[in-house]
């Protein structure tokens, strides 16, 4: 690098420190300002601790309307981008709620729709990420040029973003968030959306769960967050829909990258035992996201969808039911370089294992899900992909003295001594 390079390198990265000394005393940025601020983060010029600054900043501050706008085309502008033609579905959940792997199910259903629904997916900021489960049944890490063919060939992919230069400031900013294991609210809207523009999408759904023990603990935050999701939408021409859901425990019953994989495959291959919870969660999504393509969809297939299944949401439903899902989730993991022929019963999770048994005869009635996060991490996922919780016993449900209401897995006894640690001091089942 020349010496006048080095030089525009410095005072860039000065301008970023300056934006960043501005945000903290709580002043608003300017679109230089914000851009300054995400290209120094996207080249890995800031380092860990003034990354963690702004992080904090956003957290304590909290942005403007105007400054979510520029954050989000900042992180989409200072990494590459994917180009699409027609209709390009997407969905996101915001995250916090253990065990929530729709994706797995959302995006077979609506390829096998016959829609282009690319999936960039992210790591785990808690237990697990959509593409630490996925990385279970195939290499989630594919060059640009290869995500493109795939999604030619079979209309979808669920990838790992950060792999190619994909926002890659977000990646940046969850490496710093995930040692707190926080994330704030107008960071999962700039993270998220980035993501969803910088793949091309412009029909997107948001799953938003709210609950006593998730990121998003009351209705009136969430309704805030969905007015925001919608007003940075509406700047970039996305079609969007926020679906706000009430969430007081884990969605299926395996927590960690393997068990979670295991109930999105049980759904879609339509087993007995399948976590139905999961299965009714995902058509809800896989639903909406059909119907929001298909009010651009020529008057032909919207009329051939009412005939045949009534609305888009029997016909997410009839795509699961009759196995369409499985066998385009299959191609995706072929596509991907994985095995077409896994199935559920191939995923077996770490030999390391302890029962946490009823005491007494009781009705289970809170799952702390913050806890559970807390010992599912201590086990050792999501990096080792066969630790995790099965939740034997779910909110609702009777146990008998002695029965098992959930069984720790873990790759090691090390990792599953610091669960049961973990486990004293931060119980998961509370009023026991």
């Amino acid at each position: 690098m020349n010496d006048a390079k080095i030089f525009k390198e410095q005072i860039n990265q000065q301008n970023a420190l300056n934006a960043i000394r501005k945000k903290l005393v709580g002043k608003n940025l300017n679109y230089k300002e914000i851009f300054s601020i995400m290209d120094q983060i996207a080249k890995q010029r800031l380092g860990d601790v003034l990354t963690t600054y702004f992080a904090a900043s956003g957290y304590s501050q909290g942005f403007t309307n105007q400054e979510l706008y520029f954050l989000t085309k900042a992180m989409v502008e200072t990494g590459e981008k994917l180009h699409f033609k027609g209709i390009v579905a997407d969905k996101h959940s915001i995250g916090g709620v253990p065990g929530n792997r729709t994706t797995l199910l959302v995006v077979p259903i609506v390829a096998a729709a016959g829609f282009l629904i690319p999936k960039s997916s992210s790591r785990a900021i808690t237990t697990s990420g959509t593409a630490d489960d996925m990385e279970v049944l195939a290499p989630v890490i594919l060059p640009k040029e290869k995500i493109l063919k795939i999604v030619k060939k079979i209309k979808a992919c669920i990838v790992w973003g950060g792999n190619f230069n994909i926002a890659p400031a977000d990646d940046v900013i969850i490496n710093v968030e995930k040692e707190l294991m926080f994330e704030s609210f107008d960071k999962i809207i700039i993270s998220i959306l980035a993501k969803k523009i910088a793949f091309g999408a412009n029909h997107v759904v948001i799953d938003l769960p709210y609950g006593r023990t998730l990121k998003v603990t009351h209705l009136k935050d969430a309704e805030i967050l969905k007015n925001k999701f919608e007003y940075v939408a509406k700047k970039f021409n996305i079609k969007i829909r926020v679906l706000i859901h009430r969430t007081d425990e884990p969605v299926g019953r395996g927590i960690g990258p393997i068990l979670e994989t295991r109930d999105a495959l049980k759904v879609l291959e339509q087993t007995n035992g399948r976590p139905f919870d999961l299965e009714v969660r995902s058509i809800d999504i896989a639903g909406n996201l059909l119907e929001l393509c298909l009010n651009d969809s020529p008057k032909k297939i919207r009329d051939n969808v009412k005939s045949k299944y009534g609305n888009s949401f029997g016909w997410a439903t009839k795509i699961l039911e009759e196995g369409l899902a499985l066998k385009k989730m299959k191609e995706i993991i072929f596509e991907q370089g994985g095995n077409q022929n896994i199935d559920s019963k191939k995923l077996i999770p770490g030999k390391f294992t302890y029962k946490i048994q009823a005491k007494k005869d009781c009705v289970i009635k809170n799952i702390d899900s913050k806890n559970l996060t807390l010992l599912v991490r201590a086990l050792g996922a999501p990096l080792q992909k066969k630790a995790g919780v099965y939740l034997d016993k779910k909110e609702g449900e009777k146990a008998e003295k002695g029965d098992a209401l959930c069984t720790l897995y873990s790759e090691n006894m090390y990792n599953l001594t610091q669960g049961k640690m973990i486990l004293e001091k931060f119980p998961i089942f509370n009023d026991l």
